[in-house]
């Protein structure tokens, strides 16, 4: 560093027998650089690098986030002073004092004799959530509930657990979107949107989805088609049901109540609901099945039952899970993106929290042709 100098004068006047003195002093200094001092003084707290940068404290905080409302000139020299001194922001005081957690809670059922956390739609799902979570700097928490709890939300949001909820709860869902809703918790759901509440979703083209197969049977030479659908009290489900009797009518079919057995979106539940539907049509020659894990299910009964799939029976899946391809026969089935539906519910809440701005998405199906049909 060049040395720089400085002098400094004052001077004061006195008269004396008559006349005026004028007297100048000064002091002499060498070594000064003016441009930059560094202080010995540690830095701490971002009150010390808003001291050292001449800004205030929510500009610094907001420079060293990489907040667009910050010119980058000024977020330069913040950050030039936070490397200097070896300044971190300590996370988890700068989330408690902003009421947030950084935290989303992807919420599902808890473990009973019908249904498990430990199904591959879910990881399937979650490997495309904690890429964009990751991407953004957010963590997820599993929440596991009691479908008949109305605590459980209130509980996570008050503690700070979780600054918003990915609802995939597979039994009450429509309960506990009333819920969120009208306590206002900021949540994305999977599924097809209630008309009644205002909160964002992503889902897949359930109806395009229940036609797809539907035709594909008929295509097949289907006459007698079933129905084994999830929870009856889900859009979703509905929807697909809609598409489903939308290719009956179109191919000059009657749908036929007989066909229809609803279950819950598990193996065990679908597989007493393939049972129900062979003992009420003798004559059945194919079932649309609303998920992968049901379709296995339901092929295993088929089998007890000396079917053999696809020359007595056809089966069409729904979702192309990786278990899809190595069911015995390969399972013909109904594909969603499941990856990037999972980019896009952790994307539009993160929105949402950000924006208050609610969206809507439908992922694109596509009909995917193996053996069982």
């Amino acid at each position: 560093m060049s040395p720089s100098f400085l002098i400094l004068y004052r001077y004061y006047s006195i008269k004396e027998n008559g006349l005026t003195i004028i007297v100048i002093y000064g002091i002499f200094a060498t070594g000064c650089n003016f441009m930059h001092t560094k202080s010995n003084k540690k830095i701490h707290t971002i009150e010390d690098i808003a001291r050292l940068a001449g800004v205030s404290k929510s500009t610094v905080s907001r420079a060293l986030s990489n907040s667009p409302l910050i010119n980058e000139q000024t977020r330069e020299k913040i950050c030039a002073i936070a490397k200097e001194h070896n300044f971190q922001i300590n996370i988890p005081a700068r989330r408690l004092s902003m009421r947030q957690s950084n935290t989303i809670a992807y919420v599902t059922h808890a473990y009973c004799t019908l249904f498990s956390v430990a199904d591959l739609f879910t990881l399937e799902l979650m490997s495309g959530i904690t890429s964009a979570l990751y991407d953004n700097g957010y963590d997820l928490l599993l929440v596991a509930v009691d479908p008949y709890d109305n605590s459980w939300a209130s509980k996570h949001l008050e503690a700070g657990k979780a600054d918003g909820f990915i609802l995939m709860t597979s039994t009450r869902k429509q309960h506990h979107i009333k819920l969120l809703a009208e306590m206002g918790a900021p949540f994305i759901a999977w599924g097809v949107p209630h008309p009644k509440y205002r909160y964002c979703t992503v889902t897949g083209d359930n109806f395009t989805g229940g036609k797809l197969a539907t035709e594909h049977l008929i295509k097949r030479g289907r006459t007698c088609i079933g129905f084994l659908g999830g929870p009856a009290e889900e859009l979703e489900v509905q929807h697909r049901y809609d598409g489903y009797t939308h290719a009956l009518q179109e191919a000059g079919m009657t749908p036929d109540p007989a066909l229809v057995v609803n279950s819950e979106f598990s193996g065990s539940s679908a597989g007493q609901a393939m049972r129900t539907l062979l003992a009420r049509n003798a004559a059945l020659d194919a079932v649309f099945v609303n998920s992968d894990m049901m379709a296995v299910a339901a092929m295993n009964v088929l089998r007890e039952a000396d079917k053999r799939i696809p020359e007595d029976v056809a089966v069409v899946g729904y979702d192309n899970l990786s278990i899809a391809e190595q069911a015995t026969p390969p399972l013909t089935t109904v594909s969603q993106n499941i990856y990037l539906a999972g980019r896009l519910l952790a994307q539009n809440l993160l929105q949402y929290l950000k924006t208050q701005a609610i969206t809507h998405v439908t992922v694109p199906v596509e009909l995917v042709v193996r053996q069982s049909a």
